[in-house]
């Protein structure tokens, strides 16, 4: 008994193009031809073919199944790895699952990182950008507390929103100084504020690579300048305090 291409396909509920593609990766050898030159098929083509259909229904991959040979061969470790791939692959779909639970309960955009889904209500379309960039450098750990800091009241978060581009160094000066007290907090609160590059576990390097030009672009000038300013007041501050507690030892 020898059955064409067609047939093949037909017995074992997949299509022509499969069984040519089989062919083309070398996961399913070629049959002899008959003196018209039309394929034969024989029962082993059929046992191989339904064998590959099997595995790839368990989510071997054809590449994984060609290297594993043929399925009688009982290539333990290679389903030791499958399982353990697939267990990742359950994690990951637990996890993607929760997430999309966060987003739901709190209507949250389906691309708000997965720690800020709870305060994305408060997020306008430059603090929705800034905790996207945020979320590609710090660590869960450092998130977790940014999305603290947000779902808080800030005092200064209006003043600092609606100073214009063109404000006075006096405007700017006060602003600092009311940003500086509040940072200060902050950083005694989530002491790597102080050093943000310490929750950043690619480095310095990238992290600046990263936050320096999303903040340029998303604050404007004033706010730029009353930011740099806020933190050389604090570096002040912090120098002036350690040499009063060195002068007092």
């Amino acid at each position: 008994m020898a059955w064409s291409t067609q047939q093949l396909a037909d017995l074992a509920g997949t299509t022509v193009k499969t069984v040519r593609h089989y062919h083309r990766i070398g996961l399913l050898d070629e049959p002899a031809r008959a003196s018209n030159g039309y394929k034969q098929y024989k029962p082993a083509h059929l046992v191989r073919l339904l064998q590959i259909k099997r595995m790839s229904s368990l989510g071997v991959s054809l590449s994984q199944i060609g290297a594993m040979g043929r399925a009688d061969e009982k290539p333990d470790k290679a389903i030791r790895l499958l399982d353990a791939e697939l267990a990742d692959t359950i994690e990951r779909l637990q996890r993607i699952r929760a997430e999309l639970a966060v987003i739901l309960k709190h209507r949250a955009p389906l691309d708000t990182p997965p720690p800020f889904g709870p305060v994305a209500h408060k997020l306008g379309e430059r603090d929705h950008a800034l905790v996207t960039v945020y979320s590609q450098v710090f660590n869960d750990d450092a998130l977790d507390d940014l999305r603290q800091l947000i779902s808080e009241p800030d005092d200064y978060e209006d003043e600092f929103e609606s100073i214009p581009e063109d404000a006075d160094d006096a405007t700017i000066d006060e602003l600092a100084g009311h940003l500086a007290v509040a940072i200060r907090a902050h950083q005694d609160r989530f002491p790597w504020m102080s050093d943000p590059v310490s929750a950043a576990p690619r480095g310095k390097q990238f992290a600046e690579a990263v936050i320096a030009p999303a903040v340029a672009e998303l604050y404007n000038r004033a706010q730029l300048k009353a930011l740099a300013r806020a933190h050389a007041l604090n570096q002040e501050f912090r120098s002036t305090a350690s040499t009063d507690a060195a002068e007092q030892r």
